[in-house]
């Protein structure tokens, strides 16, 4: 982290303790050197060095800009000895916050206050969500803005973390008080807490300026409590699937961070022009719009698509907003969590019935468009051909690097070319950010390098935790122990083993498909060579004992549902799902061998993919591995079943026990 010296004393981010900011220390100390050419050198040093990227001209000229009226206030306002984070990166990844303040309350809690600052003048508030600025742009209201991030750390906050506070302010500083009054929300209740400031408000000083920042209740936190708020391990308290009922029905209980808020945003606007809005018998417009959303995994795609699904019923009923996707395991999560909702069935058809209710829906949101089957001889997919001719509104999420057979796809490209094509606007989107993996964006581009370029030692991260285990005694054991202490675990592997789908009845235990040889070596866990390991795949239906009571759950609900930790789930069960604790068993389908992957298709026991020659298979192969290591939001462990494999991992991945 960016050290700030003032000359007299160094404040740094404390020892063993990494966050992802510009800079960070003591107010007193960033305000007496933010104008220094070397301080904003150094903190560009640690803006790429978390990961954010190159700061662009227009960025290191807001640093310059702004970061010197907000310090200089800090300072008149007696607020010297809070911390401050400039650039504090979310756990996501995809944004960050201008300026995160730091204290203790009265009693005693953590308190942050999330600063958004703004170069802005005039501008003019379109809805309760939009701006129109002065330079023409649309933007996020930066109440609606601030407030996101703010609901955002309070809803990641973990259940054993400490005592935590959220507040936030938006500081106009080139701003009149008149042209800053007009982004001051009213009535709104969510948000009328959240001050917007003037330049002229900064002219005031001593404890009317700290009231006005929210901070005059606020003491100094002592370096204790800066290193337990930089502890904390950041990650949802409220999951996806136990919350799309409440979306569906208005609820917000996911707020929508960054990338994401801005899709949201520009999605929002595509509806206005082309749906009917609620009360209206016609929509606005002729024509329509084909909206890709891409993002890799973990960007948050299917909260989006989930929380988009929840807007569009209510601001356009008439519409009869629809969500579908071709992966059965994702759509058997969202109805089994809305299992008591009305029209949870309406709301999610089945893939098959995409072409009906194309002619029935005026809207549609189409998560994991990678998976829908192409035409004759590797066409467009005809059902998103037909979606694309009929339906105004068309928001399609996709990641095409999570293609995992052959005949299915599509890409970006070929969407844009057949909306231009039936006369559509496309609008492409992109969601950057990782709310998986503990926000860990660093992991993702590790699994990246492993499989599609060149592979790089783990350094480790914040927050998230890789190694790689043993064998797979060890894989199961750290699964058992994850699953005792509450938290969900579950293993996967590559379908390299055969799968028994239908077991004798009244069974009640599954066929132990999968068989592994122990290592050669006595392994850690003291298993001498011979001995094998043998798991069930994930149940074809679920499996029950004579009382009834559940042993294993349907396959489609094998990463949530109770006892899914005994079992082992492949690509189909795990794709666009994930769970706390991720073990992944890499089979002999691909190793690594002279410097490269190789693949082995004759290893597969999945029909629709060991046809296929080594050079078409691999591709595939590599997808499919990087569905599976990008499950886990808090750890991951690896096993390769070939010796060379585990031997290349071994030298970029610490072992643990």
């Amino acid at each position: 982290m960016a050290t700030v010296d003032s000359g007299r004393r160094k404040t740094a981010v404390l020892p063993g303790v990494r966050v992802a900011c510009a800079a960070a220390g003591r107010v007193r100390d960033v305000a007496a050197v933010v104008g220094d050419a070397s301080f904003l050198k150094e903190c560009q040093v640690r803006y790429e060095a978390s990961g954010f990227g190159r700061p662009g001209g227009g960025e290191l000229r807001s640093w310059r800009r702004s970061w010197p009226p907000l310090m200089d206030a800090l300072m008149r306002a007696g607020l010297a000895d809070l911390q401050v984070y400039l650039e504090y990166g979310t756990p996501g990844g995809s944004r960050r916050l201008d300026a995160l303040l730091v204290g203790t309350g009265p009693d005693g809690a953590l308190v942050l206050v999330v600063v958004e600052l703004k170069q802005w003048q005039g501008c003019r508030v379109l809805d309760g969500q939009r701006v129109l600025r002065g330079d023409g742009e649309v933007s996020v209201h930066p109440v609606y803005q601030v407030a996101a991030y703010r609901s955002f750390f309070e809803h990641w906050l973990p259940v054993d973390g400490p005592r935590v506070e959220a507040r936030a302010v938006v500081v106009l500083h080139n701003a009149l008080a008149e042209e800053a009054a007009v982004l001051r929300p009213g009535g709104a209740p969510a948000v009328g807490d959240i001050p917007v400031l003037s330049g002229e408000d900064l002219a005031a000083s001593g404890a009317q300026l700290a009231e006005l920042l929210r901070c005059a209740d606020l003491g100094a936190p002592d370096d204790a409590g800066v290193r337990v708020f930089e502890g904390i391990r950041w990650t949802p308290s409220t999951r996806l699937l136990d919350n799309v009922g409440s979306v569906l029905e208005g609820g917000s209980a996911f707020a929508l961070v960054g990338d994401q808020q801005e899709a949201f945003v520009r999605i929002r606007a595509a509806a206005a022009g082309f749906l009917p809005a609620a009360g209206s018998p016609a929509a606005p417009g002729m024509g329509g719009a084909v909206i890709t959303v891409r993002g890799g995994p973990g960007s948050g795609k299917t909260a989006l698509a989930v929380r988009l699904l929840g807007r569009l019923m209510r601001a356009h009923p008439a519409s009869s907003p629809r969500f579908i996707t071709p992966s059965g395991t994702l759509r058997a999560h969202l109805l089994d969590a809305v299992g008591g909702h009305s029209a949870a069935r309406e709301l999610f058809p089945a893939a098959g019935s995409l072409r009906s209710t194309a002619r029935q829906s005026a809207a549609l949101v189409i998560d994991e468009a990678q998976r829908l089957s192409r035409g004759p001889g590797g066409g467009f997919p005809p059902d998103l051909a037909a979606v694309v001719a009929q339906v105004p509104l068309a928001v399609v999420f996709l990641d095409e690097r999570q293609i995992i057979r052959p005949g299915e796809g599509v890409t970006v490209e070929e969407i844009e070319k057949a909306a231009h094509a039936a006369g559509r606007v496309h609008h492409p989107l992109e969601l950057t950010g990782s709310f998986r993996c503990s926000g860990s964006a660093a992991y993702t581009a590790w699994v990246d390098a492993l499989l599609y370029g060149e592979p790089v030692p783990w350094r480790g991260q914040a927050g998230y935790d890789l190694a790689l285990a043993g064998d797979p005694f060890q894989l199961q054991e750290w699964t058992e122990q994850t699953d005792d202490a509450g938290e969900t675990a579950r293993i996967t592997a590559g379908f390299c083993w055969p799968w028994t789908r239908k077991r004798p009845r009244h069974a009640t235990a599954l066929p132990l498909d999968i068989e592994i040889p122990a290592p050669h070596q006595v392994s850690a866990t003291g298993l001498a060579a011979g001995q094998k390991w043998t798991a069930a795949w994930n149940a074809a239906s679920a499996l029950t004992d004579l009382d009834g009571s559940l042993l294993a759950p349907h396959s489609q609900l094998w990463a949530s549902h109770s006892g899914g930790h005994q079992q082992i789930g492949c690509i189909y069960t795990a794709q666009g799902l994930e769970y706390q604790h991720s073990g992944v068993i890499i089979g002999p389908d691909l190793t690594w061998s002279d410097g490269r992957w190789t693949a082995h298709p004759e290893e597969s026991h999945d029909d629709n993919l060991n046809t296929l020659s080594p050079q078409e298979y691999l591709p595939y192969a590599l997808n499919i591995y990087r569905v599976l290591l990008t499950r886990g939001t808090h750890s991951t462990r690896i096993y390769s079943t070939h010796p060379p494999t585990q031997h290349m991992l071994s030298q970029l991945i610490a072992s643990r026990t």
